[in-house]
């Protein structure tokens, strides 16, 4: 157990125990009952894959117990399983979790530090007759366990000596087998009505390398036994995991018991997070990585947290996101608009707002003196005056967007058409007068005139417009790429198709070739910005180069997603 802290409990006001979740609950009744003098939790990754935005909710709620309650966390890599693990995903876990501020210093683990620790309690295990080595198949064993109806079968080898298993045991560690041939069982109960404790495989054969130890070991622990002796070996107190594991809590008590372990710790499971629509299985990412369908494991398109971090999200975001979402033990959806919401209110007050034109046509300002240009003032965020302003260039050519314009327009449409009036922001009132097409019949420009004595700021009530757009000036706009993102699912047809693929959306990524103000130029990446009527976007980190920057929209301006307890 680890130093007493002082009980937190005792020093809540009555209204924040009322809201507490059933986790906090539990571990303040532990505290109370004096099961444990502190609190002491794990984010237990396997390192076989990128970590994506249900992860951070057991991070940022295994750290907040942690953090709430005065105790530590540690980061440990459950690396048991060589055949997928590779130090490309340490890695990338390490960063992640970084990211969104789960603090670790210097309690990072990894659960092949213990392999001896593991081997010892196996021999422990058989020691105490509670472990016996098989000589069974895979197929062989399955057709022993039975169903959940029927009990299983007796391994032929369940009585073996302690003598011969001790022997044949060590003769695994040793390699005298091959992959397969032989697997330590826990010997517990074939009748059991919960299959997770009808004698499961504690070890296994593998003549593989491993990541972090190398050849120094042919035999690797099962996760069910190893997460229990890794979370006692560290003084873990309250083991969060996830629903799945629930069934498992037996083995995994079991387990600490049997091994003798003076202060167990406690398996809690709570609900995952489920976003509607969304690729999250690490199998089907993987496999979109390998097809080269999308940008590896953090493209923005992705749900993986570096895909989201890519994209522009904040770690402020995910954990606003995840408190929305809630602690329970029921299992539920999110809408993924709940997430756009979580990143619109935490990049809403800070973030500049810029001109940008994604699908540009030219405007020409007949009655506009030509090579003039003349800087006018905008406001960097009309919510957020300590932004301040900037000086932006206007002249006779602008870009505008191509919706912006139409020949021939709907009722209630208020941007420009011919004879219609419009004010270009920040800018002056124009009037369009004509426009010119290609030989295919495409609008190539529009053309307006302008009215001096409506200059923004210049107090003109003379007559009002309804339509406002906005621009770039032709000559001084950056050129750049810009990408626009959809659901990589097709929501119409929903996630799998009836063959268990995914049902991927052709339209995912859009990419623009726009226009942006000059000192867009010189945006570094990870930068965030507001383009105005066109979403929030960030540079993105990977293809981004110094005076080209590419930028990717976070999310677009219109929310869909209602708070609850809120009108819309």
């Amino acid at each position: 157990m680890n130093d007493k802290t002082t009980d937190p409990v005792e020093k809540m006001p009555e209204e924040e125990k009322v809201s507490r979740h059933f986790i906090e609950r539990e571990i303040d009744k532990d505290l109370r009952d004096g099961v444990y003098d502190n609190v002491h939790t794990r984010f237990p990754p396997e390192p076989n894959g990128y970590l994506h935005i249900g992860h951070a909710k057991s991070i940022l709620l295994n750290y907040g117990m942690a953090q709430e309650y005065g105790g530590k966390f540690n980061l440990r890599f459950d690396d048991t399983n060589p055949t997928k693990e590779k130090i490309e995903f340490v890695e990338s876990i390490k960063a992640d979790v970084q990211w969104l501020g789960a603090e670790y210093e210097d309690r990072l683990f990894f659960a092949s530090n213990y392999f001896q620790e593991m081997y010892e309690v196996a021999v422990k295990l058989i020691k105490k007759g509670k472990a016996y080595v098989s000589d069974l198949p895979a197929e062989k064993m399955r057709e022993y366990r039975g169903t959940l109806t029927e009990p299983g079968k007796n391994d032929p080898d369940r009585d073996r000596s302690i003598e011969e298993n001790l022997d044949l045991f060590e003769r695994m560690r040793a390699g005298e087998f091959a992959d397969g041939e032989k697997t330590l069982r826990a010997k517990i109960d074939m009748a059991s009505p919960n299959i997770n404790m009808r004698d499961p495989i504690l070890y296994r054969v593998s003549h593989m390398a491993h990541h972090n130890t190398g050849d120094a070991w042919c035999i690797y622990p099962m996760y069910d036994f190893a997460h229990p002796i890794e979370d006692a070996i560290e003084g873990i107190t309250h083991s969060l995991c996830t629903l799945e594991f629930e069934d498992h809590r037996p083995l995994y008590d079991w387990v600490v018991r049997e091994a003798e372990y003076p202060h167990p710790p406690r398996q809690i499971e709570f609900a995952k997070m489920y976003l509607t629509n969304q690729v999250t299985g690490k199998r089907y990412i993987k496999k979109l990585v390998e097809q080269k369908l999308v940008d590896g494991w953090d493209d923005p398109r992705l749900v993986s947290i570096s895909g989201l971090r890519r994209r522009g999200y904040t770690p402020e975001s995910i954990k606003k996101f995840v408190d929305l979402c809630g602690i329970s033990k029921s299992d539920s959806s999110a809408d993924f608009a709940a997430l756009e919401y979580c990143i619109r209110e935490d990049l809403k007050p800070g973030c500049k707002r810029m001109l940008a034109v994604l699908h540009p046509l030219k405007l020409i300002i007949d009655n506009y003196p030509e090579g003039q240009v003349e800087m006018l003032e905008a406001d960097n965020n009309l919510e957020n005056p300590e932004l301040g302003k900037r000086q932006i260039p206007f002249g006779r050519e602008l870009w505008i967007e191509q919706d912006d314009f139409m020949e021939e327009p709907p009722k209630k449409y208020y941007r420009l058409f011919p004879g219609n009036e419009v004010r270009l922001m920040y800018a002056y009132f124009v009037k369009c007068v004509g426009f010119d097409k290609d030989e295919d019949g495409n609008i190539t420009a529009v053309h307006v005139t302008y009215d001096p004595e409506t200059k923004s700021g210049s107090g003109f009530t003379g007559r009002k417009v309804k339509g406002t757009i906005h621009w770039v000036h032709a000559d001084s706009a950056v050129k750049v790429s810009a990408r626009l993102y959809e659901n990589i699912i097709d929501e119409e047809k929903g996630v799998y198709d009836e063959n268990g693929d995914l049902n991927l959306n052709p339209h995912s990524l859009t990419v623009c070739e726009a226009y942006v103000e000059p000192e867009l130029k010189e945006a570094k990446p990870f930068d965030r910005f507001q383009f105005v009527r066109n979403g929030y976007f960030c540079v993105d980190y990977k293809d981004s180069a110094p005076g080209a920057p590419v930028f990717n929209r976070i999310v677009g301006l219109k929310s869909s997603f209602k708070l609850p307890g809120k009108k819309k």
